[in-house]
């Protein structure tokens, strides 16, 4: 048997789920693309997409619910300037498709960015060729896997009830377990107006588990999980053991907590989940959009300090199997790893092709949607910072009072002005270089650019979040990850329960 070049077979792949079935070919989807250019617009691009999604949740013992779905369908975009037209159809005849791309096409000759959803003419159209089928360049991160398939039913019931028996099993003060398994199957297709071809099978995978443990009538929850671009074989014994451990001892942990202090003072963040401060507070302000403009508080400072120095910070979705990464973004580009900030000096902002095209720049490989019924938008991938060359025993060493936060919950943003207040969720006191007890309750309070230039220590424990992370903006989620090392921040505000 002789395979495929990756990019080759994940483009026969998508044709055989998003064209073939529906008597469409790429002189189709040139010939939409052609009805869309008469009009003369900068841009436009079809969007297909084949999603096959389960889930199943374990609570009480049991398996309480579990789902899944199939859904299809393409999204139609013409761009002129900074206004998009835009339509999408889940049906995916070339009738739709047509009626799509005229839809658009008339939008768009009104001079309006407006989106639409389109029903299906009765009325065939004959074709004709628009440009030449070229195929587009990406990359290969991940096997092309439908992760559903890697487990049978009875396996993945039984993977959740190993996990519920585990965590029962670690402690008797475990009172309470949940956990959830969710697999999705992910196939685009995209048409570009240059007669570009990309397509992209991306697998996504993800377990959960929570926990809630009791002692003298108070109860405290844990929780841990992660997934990636992989098959469900990843959740082995250990990894469920390693899952299990850290929600149980987050648990058991916050059992012993004591309300937090209050008030401006040296914070510690440990490495990994924690750079989801750096994602919000940091990441959203540096995407084209915003900064295009003039909304970000990051605009216009291209080459100019904005953090301290030994301050790293990169968007990669190059990264092996990771959640954020991608081997194409959903405008056909291939993905990048981006430098954004290095030194403390800022270098570059991530692109989607619009805002590139329109700040005189190449797009990053970072225009994300959420499913084929949005429009792309400069999206973060896996976004960290770079580690540096202390001890992370070190850093904590050096705080005389202060807080030592490892783990976070929920947080608010202002992009305009960078401003942030985050929750954590596993946090202690220290004293004296010394962890004295866990505290609950905090929050950090501050201004992303300011908290990038009171960073005084950098870790040589850079980390990756564990596969969790979902990314909202503009009402669109998507998958991204998260990470960086042991950071002291001076003069950071804890807002506090005692």
């Amino acid at each position: 048997m002789i395979a495929r070049e990756p990019t080759l077979e994940r483009l026969a792949v998508a044709e055989s789920l998003l064209l073939t079935p529906f008597d469409l070919t790429p002189r189709h989807l040139r010939r939409a693309l052609g009805e869309i250019l008469t009009h003369g617009v900068d841009d436009a691009d079809l969007y297909f997409q084949y999603t096959r999604s389960e889930g199943w949740s374990l609570e009480e013992g049991i398996v309480k619910s579990g789902s899944f779905s199939i859904d299809q369908g393409v999204g139609v975009r013409a761009v002129s300037g900074e206004k998009t037209a835009f339509a999408y159809s889940d049906d995916l005849s070339w009738a739709a498709l047509q009626d799509a791309a005229h839809t658009v096409r008339s939008i768009g000759a009104q001079g309006q960015s407006r989106k639409v959803k389109v029903g299906t003419p009765t009325a065939p159209a004959t074709l004709r060729k628009v440009g030449a089928k070229k195929i587009a360049p990406s990359r290969s991160l991940y096997a092309g896997l439908d992760p559903i398939a890697t487990l049978d039913s009875t396996a993945k019931v039984a993977l959740l009830e190993t996990v519920e028996r585990k965590a029962k099993a670690r402690d008797a003060r475990v009172v309470q377990v949940m956990a959830g398994l969710a697999g999705e199957y992910d196939v685009v297709l995209v048409a570009r107006a240059d007669g570009t071809l990309a397509a992209d099978v991306r697998p996504l995978v993800r377990l959960s588990v929570t926990v809630v443990a009791e002692q003298g009538g108070r109860r405290e929850v844990g929780s841990s999980g992660g997934g990636g671009r992989f098959g469900m074989a990843y959740f082995d014994e250990a990894m469920i053991d390693r899952y299990v451990d850290e929600a149980v001892t987050n648990a058991l942990t916050n059992l012993e907590a004591r309300p937090a202090p209050a008030g401006p003072m040296t914070v510690v963040l440990g490495p990994g989940w924690p750079g989801v401060l750096l994602h919000e507070a940091v990441g959203h302000g540096l995407e084209g959009d915003f900064n295009r403009k003039g909304s970000s508080t990051f605009s216009g400072r291209i080459g100019q300090r904005v953090a301290a120095k030994g301050v790293t910070v990169l968007d990669d979705g190059t990264i092996t199997d990771r959640r954020g990464s991608l081997n194409i973004d959903d405008e056909g580009h291939a993905s990048q790893r981006n430098v954004l900030i290095e030194d403390g000096i800022l270098k570059n902002y991530i692109q989607d092709s619009m805002n590139a095209r329109l700040m005189g720049v190449k797009p990053t490989g970072n225009g994300r949607r959420e499913s084929y019924a949005h429009v792309p938008m400069p999206r973060m991938t896996n976004t960290y910072m770079l580690g540096g060359s202390q001890d992370p025993q070190e850093i904590i060493a050096s705080i005389k009072k202060g807080l030592y936060a490892t783990n976070f919950g929920g947080g608010q943003v202002d992009i305009t002005s960078g401003k942030f207040v985050f929750s954590t969720s596993q946090a202690y006191w220290v004293e004296n270089g010394k962890i004295l007890y866990p505290v609950k309750g905090a929050t950090l309070i501050g201004n992303g650019p300011d908290a990038l230039t009171r960073v005084t220590m950098i870790g040589n424990d850079m980390a990756l979040d564990s596969g969790v992370g979902v990314c909202g903006k503009e009402g669109q989620s998507v998958p991204v990850g998260v990470g960086q090392p042991t950071l002291r921040i001076d003069g950071l505000t804890v807002g506090g329960t005692a």
